[in-house]
């Protein structure tokens, strides 16, 4: 009998664990682990730099809102281009626990220099929208989609659509990337995405906490499907690629630890569509625009004019 009460007395501890990483990865709210980060460098937790702050207060924005499929209200800024008969709309996806104001560097560049109209969505359980739990792009494919949708209703079929995104934004949009889209949208840039929540928060455990994977991130996938709806392992830029279509442009700092570096190649070489790897030296995660911001902005400028 003792052997039963062992058990249970380790498995009712084992919920307990996972029932905490759930809370701190999933669920919307301060997270500890990002502050002190060694893997993550100032700008990135510091949100916007203080250009594309300044920039983002000045800059006329718009107020948007959808409905997702579940009924939860999604919030988004739209910047409209300058040139007003400008018909390319670029899709943000922000990263982990941020929100749609902080792609300010990123929103300058494809508004102010490349003439873009640019949407600036808050993921569910970000910013303003609606939400209790974090999709790590999963549910969040489809929200982007609903918003997709939302553009081409307003402002006409003949729009093209470019998606971007940084960090869980990037894996975002790759897992887009497999699914049925409108012929409106043209491309994916994705910087510093992750494979899989899985894979992702199997690496942090490891890195942050010195804790083995199994069975600790599974049975905190398992409260994910039940709390959230998803299990961790589904939410999967990877398998995504394997299906994709549009041409994709994937860029990763190569001294990135927190999303190591070497995932932009299992992604790269998944990947069955038209395709584009930069790699920038030196650049630590979200990094590559403001390390090589010259190589950078090129890249995706020689990309976009490939695809428009």
């Amino acid at each position: 009998m003792w052997i039963f009460y062992c058990i249970l007395i380790a498995f009712i501890i084992l919920a307990l664990i996972c029932c905490y990483f759930y809370r701190l990865a999933v669920r919307p709210g301060k997270k500890p682990f990002l502050s002190g980060n060694k893997d993550l460098p100032e700008v990135f937790l510091g949100g916007i730099t203080a250009e594309g702050k300044e920039w983002l207060d000045k800059v006329d924005k718009s107020h948007l809102a959808v409905k997702s499929c579940d009924g939860l209200n999604l919030k988004a800024f739209l910047i409209s281009s300058s040139r007003r008969n400008d018909k390319v709309f670029v899709v943000m996806a922000h990263g982990y626990n941020s929100k749609g104001l902080d792609l300010g560097p990123y929103a300058k560049f494809f508004n102010e220099e490349m003439g873009f109209h640019v949407l600036l969505p808050d993921d569910r359980g970000h910013g303003q929208s609606d939400g209790d739990y974090i999709g790590f792009g999963w549910h969040d494919r489809v929200d982007y989609l609903t918003w997709i949708k939302y553009l081409i209703k307003t402002f006409g079929e003949d729009i093209k659509i470019l998606l971007f995104g940084v960090s869980m934004g990037g894996a975002a949009v790759l897992m887009l990337s497999g699914e049925k889209l409108p012929e409106n949208v043209k491309g994916i840039i994705s910087d510093c995405a992750y494979t899989s929540a899985l894979a992702v928060l199997d690496h942090q455990l490891k890195v942050q906490y010195g804790l083995p994977p199994f069975p600790i991130m599974h049975m905190t996938s398992l409260i994910t499907k039940l709390r959230a709806g998803y299990f961790l392992g589904a939410a999967s830029a990877l398998r995504q690629v394997k299906k994709a279509k549009l041409p994709i442009l994937f860029i990763h700092g190569k001294e990135d630890r927190f999303v190591p570096f070497k995932m932009v190649y299992e992604l790269y070489e998944a990947c069955t569509s038209d395709k584009k790897l930069f790699v920038v030296e030196g650049a630590r995660h979200a990094e590559s625009f403001i390390i090589d911001n010259d190589g950078y902005r090129e890249t995706a400028k020689e990309f976009i004019r490939s695809i428009l």
